[in-house]
């Protein structure tokens, strides 16, 4: 039977689990983009970002209860919070198409978007072995996998926005929402990197 203690670490995967549902959702409805389904699309987004908020918590609650956790205190609410912020900015980019009422999708939030299904999938894989950070030999290729996968992000956003205000045809309320809305994905892979970072810190004080 696993130790009350591990329940943090599970908790840490579960918030990663709602994570990684919102940037697959996000993926999807960008690949196969339907505008009239936005205000849909936004209220299952929200179920989703709910859930991660549930299961933070509950943790919350249950530290506020126990006197020995595997890891310090502030260190397990900066775990998540940083996780949370996650979600949090991939609903709040499903928000900005919506907002903007957008009617067609860029090719190069589509990349955006497979980037930060690839980013939450590594904070995740880094989550499920943050239980066993001592002896683990996978956490560092992880974490070194996340910040690949935000430089690959910066470069993409830097080229979207480049693309949108060197297109001529793009009116100019477009152009600013599409701005808005690349600069609310990358905040994904920067959110992303921010775990990794907690991660790393953890590790570097208790080992």
């Amino acid at each position: 039977m696993a130790k009350k203690q591990d329940q943090y670490y599970d908790i840490f995967v579960e918030m990663s689990d709602f994570s990684c549902a919102a940037a697959v959702f996000l993926r999807e409805m960008l690949g196969d983009f339907h505008p009239e389904m936005l205000g849909d699309a936004l209220e299952k987004m929200h179920k989703i970002e709910h859930g991660g908020d549930m299961a933070r918590h509950g943790m919350t609650k249950m530290l506020a209860k126990e006197f020995i956790t595997p890891i310090e205190r502030e260190d397990i609410m900066a775990m998540s919070e940083a996780i949370d912020t996650v979600t949090d900015k991939i609903e709040d980019a499903m928000q900005r198409l919506y907002m903007y009422d957008m009617k067609t999708v860029r090719d190069d939030a589509v990349l955006l978007a497979d980037v930060i299904v690839k980013c939450t999938e590594a904070m995740r894989e880094a989550l499920t072995e943050f239980c066993n950070f001592k002896k683990s030999k996978i956490i560092a290729d992880r974490l070194i996998e996340i910040n690949r996968l935000e430089e690959v992000g910066d470069r993409l956003f830097i080229d979207a926005v480049r693309g949108i205000f060197v297109d001529e045809q793009i009116e100019a309320k477009q152009r600013l929402a599409w701005n808005s809305i690349y600069g609310y994905m990358e905040d994904v892979c920067d959110a992303c990197e921010d775990v990794a970072d907690v991660i790393e810190g953890v590790i570097m004080k208790n080992t």
